[in-house]
């Protein structure tokens, strides 16, 4: 089987992008690589599509669009990185290509910088509006929970983040990135660990009212 046959039959767009540093979101829109994109304009799944620049593609164009490869090249590095394997040729020797390294530029780098810190203040800003609503005080004696004083401290800093990612100038984007990187990192793996926590909280209640036949008021 050649390297395009293993990698059509095993491997969408979506899952190579992801590999080489894509972020998609839950509607598997993702900014486009190829263009200058500061909104989600590509549809990405077995195959992709930008609304914008127009490329288009399966996961081999992907990866030798954005790796600079013929399409034979671009099969087998996605087979060489991803473990992938295929028949080599007649004579039984290995593939003449390489898995290639390719060293980013200055400007990739700060658009992928861009692109990570944007997405986490999107994930954080949507976070802090529910937890305004949903841990808002429900009478004027109940203590302020700590998710709702986080909210009401924190929500018009992060806007203001976001407005500058998309309308600031590049001085003030590369000054944001500088300080508020580590702690965009730091947000973001609370963020995991509390999405975690919810979810597995959330199991425990779904399979304790199935064992006793009734919804926990907790879950609700």
């Amino acid at each position: 089987m050649s390297p395009f046959d293993v990698v059509r039959e095993n491997v969408t767009a979506r899952q190579v992008a992801e590999y080489y540093g894509l972020k998609v979101n839950r509607n598997g829109m993702a900014c486009c690589p190829f263009h200058d994109d500061r909104t989600p304009s590509m549809k990405i799944d077995k195959r992709y599509y930008c609304f914008g620049c127009l490329a288009k593609g399966d996961a081999v164009d992907y990866v030798a669009r954005m790796f600079g490869l013929r399409p034979k090249a671009a099969a087998e590095k996605i087979c060489a990185d991803l473990g992938l394997a295929y028949d080599r040729d007649r004579r039984g020797s290995p593939p003449r290509a390489k898995p290639v390294k390719t060293k980013k530029t200055d400007e990739q780098l700060f658009k992928e910088a861009e692109k990570y810190v944007f997405f986490v203040l999107c994930d954080y800003h949507d976070k802090l509006l529910k937890w305004k609503i949903e841990y808002a005080p429900k009478s004027p004696d109940e203590e302020f929970h700590p998710y709702f004083v986080e909210a009401l401290q924190e929500i018009d800093h992060v806007e203001y983040l976001l407005d500058t990612l998309l309308d600031g100038d590049i001085s003030d984007r590369a000054f944001l990135l500088s300080n508020y990187g580590r702690k965009v990192q730091e947000i973001e793996k609370r963020l995991r660990r509390i999405n975690e926590h919810t979810a597995g909280s959330d199991r425990e209640c779904h399979e304790g009212g199935k064992r006793n036949g009734k919804e926990s008021e907790w879950c609700r």
